[in-house]
């Protein structure tokens, strides 16, 4: 399969190329420029997202795969909320264009998405059937997925993967790490909040078959079956680095530090992943517990080698 890729060097991306390419698929990436990052093997065009890709750049594509868009964790400036906006909206809207003029167009789109189309809920449980919420990010998530789902008419079948908090080596996690391995770690506001949470691995095998089963379409959470409160989430994440977590995080100093975006890391989401089960997705973490030992195995054993 040929598949057209952007935000390739990312978190999730990079590791969506090397499985890509170890399943024997030709990929082709768009991006600002071409990192050192990527294999040799994978062709790339110029897109910086603020104008249409060049009409070759997406020529000759089996599917397109976007994952690009300006990170959401900084403080909400109302120039971060354009910038939020803009790439995913715009830049998703000049993609599905692109894609519209070509003779042959690809079979499948998937596009990133997130829950934060839910916007915060407490204890309810959400799946892909459940309204969108309020707030800033729940919006900018439901303009994202209309936009995407403009290539549907094109004959395009169209996939929204919502994803929660993927975890790895890397992305949230790296970030949650320092504090925790210190001894410093601890829940964050009252740590009765959902957090909806995937392994790296189950991510990117979700899209993978997101790219196969020609029954998925529309959104479909990307998240485990077991979310857990933050509470829970720090008393595994302790108790698998045999560090305590006894210093929490107050909700007033998160809203001094962030401002807005602190909604973002207060917010409840208990988020089901009704439509990757019903196309028979297994997920080789459903649990925390594991998915974190295995993260942190990985990592060490990856340090031991350097």
């Amino acid at each position: 399969m040929n598949v057209t890729l952007t935000g390739a060097t990312g978190f999730v991306g990079s590791h969506l190329v090397a499985k890509l390419l170890a399943g024997g698929h030709q990929v082709h990436v768009l991006g600002r420029g071409r990192s050192p990052k990527l294999p040799a093997s994978v062709s790339f065009s110029e897109w910086n997202a603020a104008s249409e890709p060049p009409p070759d750049s997406v020529a000759g594509a089996d599917a397109v795969i976007h994952l690009a868009g300006e990170p959401v964790a900084q403080r909400w400036t109302s120039q971060a909320k354009a910038r939020i906006r803009d790439s995913r909206v715009e830049g998703t809207r000049l993609l599905v264009n692109a894609l519209s003029g070509q003779p042959r167009r690809p079979a499948v789109f998937v596009c990133a998405s997130a829950i934060g189309i839910y916007g915060s809920r407490g204890d309810e449980a959400l799946t892909e059937t459940s309204a969108p919420g309020q707030g800033f990010l729940a919006q900018v998530v439901t303009d994202w997925e209309s936009v995407a789902q403009a290539a549907e008419p094109l004959s395009i079948r169209v996939v929204s993967v919502r994803f929660g908090i993927v975890l790895g080596q890397g992305g949230a996690l790296a970030k949650m790490l320092p504090a925790f391995r210190l001894g410093i770690g601890g829940r964050i506001g009252s740590g009765r909040q959902w957090m909806s949470w995937i392994h790296i691995a189950d991510a990117v095998d979700l899209i993978l078959l997101a790219l196969s089963n020609s029954t998925l379409k529309g959104p479909v959470n990307t998240t485990s079956p077991q979310p857990v409160t933050n509470l829970e989430f720090t008393r595994v994440l302790a108790a698998a680095l045999h560090r305590p977590a006894i210093f929490p995080v107050p909700e007033a100093a998160l809203k001094l530090l962030f401002g807005e975006m602190a909604s973002m890391l207060l917010g409840s989401q208990r988020v089901l992943p009704k439509a990757a089960e019903a196309a028979g997705f297994r997920f080789r973490y459903a649990e925390l517990r594991p998915a974190l030992e295995e993260i942190l195995a990985s990592r060490n054993s990856g340090s031991e080698a350097q």
